[in-house]
């Protein structure tokens, strides 16, 4: 019973794996606002193709 109590309690201590759990958050939170800044940049650029390609015409 000792032995259990003893590797809940390391178990409880134990931080790698909260650690790895925020890492993939952050990755997921950059990935999130680089496809948002991309999709908006390419949106802005398609309109500046557009415009110039009305006035070369």
């Amino acid at each position: 019973m000792h032995s259990l109590i003893t590797r809940l309690k390391t178990f409880h201590r134990d931080e790698d794996g909260v650690t790895a759990i925020e890492y993939g958050l952050i990755a997921a939170l950059i990935a999130v606002v680089i496809i948002a800044t991309v999709k908006t940049v390419g949106t802005n650029l398609s309109g500046v193709f557009s415009f110039i390609g009305a006035e070369l015409a």
